[in-house]
């Protein structure tokens, strides 16, 4: 009797590649059974690495929020300093060492405001934008601005709408028109105003 035995098909192996090596998400690896494979330590090894390579540029108030361990400060502190290429090779593969029992999450949301800034700040932005938008295009939205915003110097605001409308007139016929000094004026007063409203402990 022939007894031909099948071997087992191979189990897919979860994850994406980024930037050349394989990533295994954390949360994949929360849903898998067992022990982590070495695959899945190496690629958590990697990223945690990666993470400390991000970390030499990150701003210096993005750095105090992480509150990372002292000897982690002074290991990046060292490397920044390191310009012989084994050297700092060897210091950065110690800094991933020491990153290995770190949450990474926060460290990620650090290094990706400082690349895109913060969702909150953006959104601010926009809103002061749209703001400044309707102030010069619109007669009625200053007195919309001033029931929301009633601190505001509303002469000066006035006058800065006033100039910016002129400005916008093109000097000749057929020049496309272009926004002056007063146009940036009123965004910069606009997300002042916003700002300082916002940090009001009655806001």
């Amino acid at each position: 009797m022939n007894t031909k035995t099948t071997k087992p098909i191979p189990k897919a192996i979860k994850g994406y590649w980024s930037n050349g090596r394989f990533v295994k998400p954390e949360e994949i690896a929360a849903e898998e059974k067992g022990p982590p494979s070495k695959t899945q330590l190496k690629a958590e090894a990697d990223e945690k690495q990666a993470l400390g390579e991000a970390l030499l540029t990150l701003r210096a108030d993005l750095m105090a929020r992480l509150d990372l361990p002292d000897k982690l400060l002074d290991a990046i502190k060292d490397a920044r300093k390191i310009t012989n290429f084994e050297g700092k090779r060897r210091q950065m593969q110690f800094i991933g060492k020491l990153m290995r029992p770190l949450d990474p999450e926060p460290i990620r949301e650090a290094i990706n405001e400082q690349l895109n800034g913060s969702a909150q700040l953006t959104l601010a932005l926009h809103l002061a934008e749209q703001w400044r938008d309707k102030l010069v295009a619109e007669d009625d939205a200053l007195g919309s601005w001033l029931n929301e915003y009633p601190g505001t110097d509303a002469q000066q605001l006035r006058a800065l709408i006033r100039q910016a409308r002129k400005d916008y007139k093109p000097e000749k016929p057929g020049e496309a028109p272009r926004h002056g000094k007063s146009y940036r004026e009123i965004f910069q007063l606009v997300k002042e105003t916003m700002k300082n409203a916002a940090e009001e402990p009655d806001a």
